[in-house]
């Protein structure tokens, strides 16, 4: 059994589910699985990946905990209540392969929202251990050791990067459950303050770590069905949000719409209201560079805001961003793929994403135009004209 508790997820899908408890109780949510990486053949492996599936969905939140999220500062009683009953429904998600018959697989994710939003994380972690533990039956752990070394020596003793710190962000493209854990044992030993969590909730809770996260794609493409219109779906999400937290938990994806949109929507109010943004497509050096020159123009101090990289990340990248933007911002970094799948092996860029919410289509337009994910061609020609799409596509 890979899955065996259902905090094993990211701290964000908790704090979005809340929301949705609140907020949009009744929305119903379909969600598809892709495989980016070609000529990889997933359909032997399906009877293995349903019977896991089938046993995730046994899982009961335990009462310890339940205490630990309890005494989350924005976590809220009805939401513990809620957990405390909830168990995930197999009959919402469908294995099957490939119509295309090249190797691949769907995974369809149907049903209300509130109780789909937490299958996509363990689906995900399920779909990459299956796989390498097939593949891979003799993994290479000591050339993961040795490069995770590495990676540690090239942020840890050097003064000149003392307060340069990074978090693991990853569980869903994690080579195995046991390999995650070590990884993140020997960043904590390895690193110390310089480790500032992870946003795996069930290694926070085991090892004394900080959980980290805030909202996905999924919250901001979902407010595409649920805002009162289309070009105001941004701004309705970021409105809800604060609505729910108060100020609490204020980092805000600026990539659903790609850049330009971000910044249009995100005006002084949000400037002001929000710690900072998560930067997850395009440039991240340009990315920064505009996000500093927004906060300036809106009478905000960019060293008093947090900006958060999250896009493929792996440690030499950290430092060329770090060397860029130190003392002009606060820095956070959450390195995902090349923390917990670097053993040698090709990783899978393996997604689960939301494609429609209350039947109608919802799409990401990311300024990494590989991960857009919507199968509705209309809806997303539609969705450029709205947020001035196409023209940014143009001049970039």
């Amino acid at each position: 059994m890979i899955i065996h508790s259902l905090l094993d997820t990211d701290l964000y899908k908790f704090t979005m589910m809340q929301v949705v408890l609140h907020h949009f109780p009744a929305a119903h949510a379909e969600y598809k699985f892709r495989c980016r990486t070609p000529d990889v053949d997933l359909v032997p492996y399906i009877d293995e990946i349903r019977d896991e599936v089938r046993q995730l969905c046994h899982l009961r939140f335990k009462e310890e905990e339940l205490d630990y999220l309890r005494r989350m500062r924005f976590i809220k009683s009805d939401f513990i209540d809620f957990l405390a009953l909830f168990h995930l429904n197999e009959k919402s998600v469908t294995i099957k392969p490939s119509a295309k018959q090249n190797g691949e697989i769907d995974i369809d994710i149907v049903g209300p929202w509130l109780h789909t939003i937490l299958f996509e994380i363990p689906i995900l972690a399920i779909v990459n251990e299956v796989y390498f533990r097939n593949t891979q039956r003799e993994p290479t752990f000591d050339t993961g050791r040795d490069r995770l070394r590495d990676k540690i020596q090239l942020l840890h003793g050097r003064p000149e990067v003392s307060d340069c710190k990074i978090a693991d962000y990853g569980t869903r493209r994690r080579f195995s459950k046991q390999w995650h854990e070590e990884v993140i044992l020997k960043l904590k030993e390895g690193l110390g303050e310089q480790f500032t969590g992870t946003s795996n909730v069930h290694y926070a809770m085991k090892h004394g770590l900080r959980p980290l996260g805030t909202m996905a794609h999924e919250y901001l493409q979902a407010c595409q069905a649920l805002g009162p219109r289309l070009r105001d779906s941004q701004i309705f999400g970021f409105e809800m949000w604060a609505k729910e937290y108060r100020g609490d938990l204020g980092i805000a994806l600026s990539d659903v719409y790609g850049m330009k949109a971000f910044l249009n929507d995100f005006d002084m109010y949000f400037c002001k209201l929000f710690d900072g943004a998560r930067h997850d497509s395009g440039d991240p050096f340009d990315w920064g560079e505009r996000l500093i020159r927004h906060y300036e123009e809106n009478r905000c101090d960019p060293r008093t805001k947090v900006l958060v990289f999250s896009d493929a990340l792996d440690i030499p990248k950290v430092l060329r961003l770090y060397e860029r933007f130190r003392g002009r911002c606060q820095l956070a970094f959450g390195v995902g793929t090349n923390l917990t799948n670097d053993l040698g092996y090709q990783p899978l860029q393996i997604v689960i994403k939301m494609v429609r919410c209350n039947g109608q289509p919802v799409a990401k337009l990311s300024d990494s135009p590989g991960k857009n994910m919507c199968d509705d061609q209309a809806y997303l020609a539609y969705l450029r004209q709205v947020f001035d799409i196409a023209k940014l596509v143009e001049e970039q």
